[in-house]
C-alpha cells in the first residue's frame, strides 16, 4: 500500500488549551499504517505562550511565527505554503485549533476519497462535520446551496453514512488533495480572515473537481461565530469600523467573495451590509 504522506495546517493565536487539546486529539486519533503526517502551525504573534508551549510538548510540529497580523487565512496561507516548499504533499489537512478530532476522522475522510474516486474518477476536496460537546448539534462541515437568484441561501448538512456533495466547506477539518492544489492553488489572497474557505470550495466546484461532506462525525467544535452585527448602542463609527474589519463584516472582502461566486447576489448583500450598519436596532429586534 502506497504511503500517503499529509501535512496538517494550523494557525493559531491567543487560545493556548485550546490548540493543545486539538493537537492532543490529531496525535491520539487511529491512522492508517500508510499515513504520515508532517504538522505546520502558525501562531500569529500569541502573547499567552501558544507557540512555546507547542515546541515543547510536540517538538516535531512546524511553529511559524507569524507577523500578528495575517489572522485565520493569512496564516493558514503561511503554514501552506511553506509545507509546499518542504515537499509535495499527497493532501493537506486543515484543522482549526478550536477542534477536538474524533478518533476515526482520518477512516471518514479516506472514506470519502475512495468514495471520490469510485464515482467520479477524481481526488478532490472532503470536509468533515463537527457538533457541539453539550448539544450535538451540527456546527460546521458542508454545505448545499439552495437557491442562486437574488438571494443565495445554503443548508448545512448532517453527516450520514455515506458521503455527500456539497459546495461550500468549512475549514474546521478539511482535506485538499494534491491534485486539486495543482489545479486552483491554495486559499485567495484576496481573503485576510473567513470566507476563504467558503470561496475555495465555490471555486473548485466551478472546476467540476468533487467536493464532498465525510460520514459520521468527525470532530466537537462549539460555533462560536455570535452576532454578525453591532449592537445600536454602538457609536456609528465603532459600527462602521467592524463593517470594514477582517474579523467583522470585511465589506470589501465580502463584496468580492459575493461578485466572484454569486454576481446575481450583488445588490442585495450591498444594502445589508450597510442596513446592519446603520439600522442594527432591526437584527437587534428581529434577529437571535
Amino acid at each position: 500500500m502506497k504511503s500517503q504522506q499529509i501535512a496538517v495546517l494550523l494557525t493559531c493565536y491567543n487560545r493556548k488549551a485550546k490548540t493543545l487539546a486539538c493537537l492532543a486529539s490529531l496525535y491520539e486519533a487511529k491512522l492508517p499504517s500508510n499515513c504520515q503526517l508532517d504538522v505546520f502551525l502558525t501562531d500569529d504573534g500569541s502573547t499567552d505562550g501558544t507557540g512555546d508551549a507547542v515546541k515543547e510538548l510536540y517538538p516535531q510540529v512546524t511553529v511559524l511565527k507569524g507577523s500578528g497580523d495575517l489572522f485565520w487565512a493569512g496564516g493558514m496561507r503561511l503554514a501552506w505554503e511553506t509545507a509546499m516548499r518542504r515537499r509535495s504533499y499527497d493532501a493537506y489537512l486543515l484543522i482549526n485549533d478550536d477542534v477536538w478530532l474524533q478518533h476515526d476522522f482520518m477512516e471518514n475522510l479516506m472514506k470519502t476519497e475512495e468514495y471520490s474516486l469510485r464515482k467520479t474518477g477524481k481526488k478532490g476536496i472532503y470536509c468533515g462535520a463537527t457538533v457541539d460537546g453539550e448539544t450535538g448539534k451540527v456546527t460546521y462541515g458542508g454545505s448545499r446551496i439552495k437557491t442562486n437568484h437574488v438571494v443565495m441561501k445554503s443548508e448545512l448538512l448532517a453527516p450520514r453514512e455515506i458521503p455527500q456533495k456539497c459546495e461550500i466547506t468549512n475549514a474546521n477539518i478539511l482535506w485538499v488533495s494534491r491534485q486539486v492544489v495543482e489545479k486552483i492553488g491554495i486559499l485567495n489572497k484576496r481573503f485576510t480572515h473567513g470566507i476563504a474557505d467558503y470561496d475555495y470550495s465555490l471555486q473548485a466546484c466551478k472546476k467540476n473537481i468533487p467536493v464532498y461532506l465525510a460520514p459520521n462525525v468527525c470532530g466537537t467544535c462549539s460555533d462560536d461565530h455570535g452576532k454578525n452585527w453591532r449592537k445600536a448602542d454602538k457609536p456609528l463609527k465603532d459600527r462602521i469600523a467592524y463593517l470594514k474589519s477582517p474579523g467583522g463584516l470585511a465589506y470589501n472582502e465580502y463584496l468580492y467573495y459575493i461578485r466572484r461566486n454569486f454576481p446575481m447576489f450583488l445588490p442585495y448583500s450591498f444594502v445589508m451590509l450597510w442596513m446592519k450598519t446603520f439600522f442594527p436596532f432591526l437584527w437587534d429586534k428581529f434577529k437571535n
